[in-house]
């Protein structure tokens, strides 16, 4: 199954995020992002997404990479990942929607704190996609 997610960094050097409100990973952090439908592209389904689940219109910049990860009925999740920018001057206002229970601009000190989905920390630090600036790796605290 085909899914995408949306990395976006803001100017203040944050990181977006939301709250998974159904499984897999209900309660957990993750970074905005879904299915692919049918006939859909993936950046049609990031542009998509975004709205559904947080309310901001993006502009997508370059695959970041690519991960697989286990889906509750046994299948495999094909997940790309994207770098985002949100649209200017006016990309909408942060909301959490569709099957978010939050979605927030999170710091460093921020990120440290929450309970993340399982790899998504690894996976990001792996692929120096953490906003400029953030301790990574061996570096973090």
């Amino acid at each position: 199954m085909f899914c995408v997610g949306a990395i976006v960094h803001d100017r203040g050097g944050r990181l977006l995020l939301i709250q998974r409100g159904r499984e897999p990973g209900r309660g957990l952090w993750s970074l905005p992002g879904g299915r692919v439908e049918p006939g859909e592209t993936e950046h049609a389904a990031i542009e998509r997404e975004m709205v559904e689940e947080t309310g901001l219109r993006v502009r997508v910049v370059r695959l970041v990479g690519r991960v697989q990860r286990p889906s509750p009925g046994g299948a495999t999740y094909d997940i790309g990942d994207y770098l985002c920018e949100v649209v200017e001057p006016d990309g909408g206002t942060l909301i959490a929607g569709d099957d978010a229970d939050d979605a927030r601009w999170v710091d460093a000190d921020a990120y440290d704190t929450l309970s993340l989905v399982e790899g998504m920390r690894e996976i990001l630090e792996q692929w120096d996609a953490l906003p400029p600036g953030w301790p990574h790796g061996s570096n973090r605290r």
